[in-house]
């Protein structure tokens, strides 16, 4: 039978934790490097991309600001100027033919209750829009109130504006009041 006997002064003392220990830190220092120098190298290719997409914004911007330029100067020279004046003038005509008075007065049908009349009507074009105003006679105050309720609810006019409401004075002895309206037209 052996026995073991330690005579040391010191006893024998094992550093395996220790060395397990940092090892496995290391390990873990190693590959937390690995994954930031990755993410660094990402972020760092993602700026580069960007930096180039804003500078070739910017050269078209530029480019397109150039060619605007080049174009205000174009149409200011006189001959075009006259030349846009008289398109504008045309396109005028060519939208105030284009009305479509059947329709609108239609619609103008489904929403005139009884005991309202139209006394005169007087479209024009306003900003894409057909501004409408409407001169009606009405009866009494109940039929001039569905007639401005039934001009709010309608989905082609808009916009209802009441310039004027007074008692009438010429005109047809049936008419009580005469109302003077604003109404935007646009028929979808």
């Amino acid at each position: 039978m052996r026995i073991r006997l330690n005579l040391a002064t010191k006893a024998l003392e094992t550093q395996r934790r220790f060395v397990v220990g940092a090892g496995l830190l290391a390990a873990i220092a190693g590959i937390a490097f690995l994954i930031l120098g990755w993410h660094l190298h990402s972020v760092r290719k993602a700026d580069s991309e960007f930096r180039a997409q804003t500078q070739d914004t910017r050269q078209k911007l530029a480019a397109s600001a150039m060619e605007r330029d080049q174009l205000e100067t174009f149409f200011k020279r006189p001959e075009n100027a006259r030349l846009h004046e008289r398109s504008a003038f045309l396109n005028s005509i060519i939208d105030a033919r284009s009305f479509n008075w059947t329709l609108m007065f239609m619609d103008l049908e489904k929403v005139l209750p009884g005991g309202v009349r139209l006394i005169s009507i007087e479209p024009q074009q306003v900003k894409g829009h057909v501004l409408v105003k409407l001169k009606v006679g009405a009866s009494n105050e109940e039929a001039k109130l569905k007639f401005i309720r039934a001009l709010e609810e309608s989905k082609e006019f808009s916009g209802v504006e009441l310039v004027s409401d007074r008692a009438a004075v010429n005109g047809d002895p049936g008419d009580k009041e005469t109302l003077e309206l604003n109404v935007l037209y646009s028929r979808s």
